[in-house]
């Protein structure tokens, strides 16, 4: 979370804009860009290592999977990898744009140290964005033909993710007020839901089929509602449990590797070949996101080089939703997203406006110990810190972090433990 520093535009005339545009060099009284500091490959490294050696031993050792199937997914790989270098090289590029352009942030977690004077960077989400759909729509040409069954749906996806990245880089620009934030991703939602051609049914739980009388349930429209407000609350999801360095984008690695795992199990465990593609499809969507993440985690792990912006929270959040739409398994997200549905239970009162709502609801940072103290805001980061004690940031960010690890692991567990009995 940021506190924005704008540079004033109305005093700005048409002849300085030209002059500014047309001089090559820097004016006499200008300050150089401050280069950033370096990626922490080192640590995304070894990260990286924990999260994805369980996905690839799945999908490599464990499971026989169809050799056609495997190789889409390791060419997946191949180009996700090519999106987290190039993540890697773009993100400094676009960073010194962006402070030209004003568009920088105050940590306000450090405020009265000398690190809370440092101007930082924010919306570099418009950087993971862009290589994100370069890095998906080139995935096209080694696995879909042109009268692909799945190619439509695909498409519409990005056109989705895509207007959802405009829509959260305006927001980073033009600061939306939150009730219009809120609707947002169902306009984004549209070219999903108008080309969505699966099915509109559920499976009925085994211990209500008695009180329902039906095993598979047709809801119709209100399917494609509910495909609509999954799209919002993911978004939204993502944007109000934020405020420390690495915890947006953290979340999101976690979750993503989440889905990765489940994917590749529901495809070792089936023999239906388009319940394997609805699954594998789901992977081509979100490796790019993992990978494309990681890199900006590289700059973003505290202490912040830079800022995510909403663009990166609705762009992170959209794509999820796509991916637990088209992949059929809402329920199973929705388990993953435990910490965030719970922070926005909590969030409620606030968020509509039960209780004053202030612009930042973060905790209260002490100069001189280095620690953040909890405040009565409703957000999950003052809570942990209500209930544990104060702690540094990066520490509050491990805990939660850890959360959301433990709570993606309760989601298997139950899906173990219920699988046969449920459904």
């Amino acid at each position: 979370m940021t506190s924005r520093r704008r540079a004033a535009g109305d005093s700005t005339t048409l002849s300085q804009i030209s002059d500014e545009i047309l001089s090559e060099d820097p004016k006499p009284d200008s300050k150089p860009d401050l280069p950033l500091a370096p990626p922490r490959l080192g640590f995304i490294v070894e990260l990286s290592a924990l999260l994805l050696l369980p996905f690839f031993y799945l999908l490599f050792f464990h499971y026989e999977i169809d050799h056609d199937l495997r190789r889409s997914i390791a060419i997946n790989v191949g180009v996700s990898f090519g999106g987290f270098v190039l993540t890697v090289r773009l993100i400094p590029v676009a960073a010194r744009y962006l402070l030209r352009r004003s568009m920088f942030g105050l940590d306000i977690n450090k405020k009265g140290t000398p690190q809370g004077g440092i101007k930082v960077p924010e919306s570099l989400g418009i950087v993971v964005g862009i290589v994100y759909l370069v890095v998906a729509i080139l995935f096209q040409h080694f696995n879909f033909t042109a009268d692909s069954n799945w190619l439509v749906e695909y498409n519409a996806a990005l056109a989705s993710i895509c207007f959802m990245i405009l829509l959260g880089f305006v927001d980073d620009v033009l600061h939306i007020p939150w009730r219009v934030k809120l609707v947002l991703p169902s306009f984004a939602a549209l070219p999903l839901l108008m080309a969505y051609a699966g099915h509109t049914t559920i499976i009925i739980p085994k211990p209500l089929i008695q009180y329902i009388g039906v095993a598979v349930l047709d809801l119709g429209w209100i399917y494609k509602l509910y495909m609509g407000m999954l799209a919002v609350f993911c978004t939204n999801a993502i944007n109000i449990h934020a405020g420390l360095n690495g915890l947006e984008v953290g979340q999101t690695v976690v979750i993503s590797t989440a889905i990765l795992i489940h994917n590749v199990m529901q495809i070792g465990a089936s023999s239906d070949p388009e319940y394997k593609q609805a699954h594998a499809f789901s992977i081509y969507l979100i490796l790019p996101l993992l990978a494309t993440s990681l890199a900006l985690l590289s700059y973003n792990w505290y202490p912040s080089s830079v800022f995510v912006g909403d663009t990166y929270t609705y762009f992170a959040g959209m794509t999820m939703a796509v991916v637990g739409i088209l992949g059929h398994f809402s329920e199973t997200l929705l388990l993953f997203f435990l910490p965030q549905v719970l922070n926005f239970l909590y969030s409620c009162p606030q968020l509509f406006k039960i209780i004053p709502c202030p612009r930042h609801r973060l905790p209260r940072f002490d100069p001189h110990t280095g620690l953040l103290t909890g405040t009565k805001d409703g957000t999950l980061v003052n809570l942990f810190l209500r209930l544990f004690g104060q702690c540094s940031e990066k520490a509050l960010c491990i805990r939660l972090l850890i959360f959301q690890g433990l709570a993606c692991l309760l989601c298997f567990g139950l899906r173990f433990v219920l699988a046969g009995w449920y459904k």
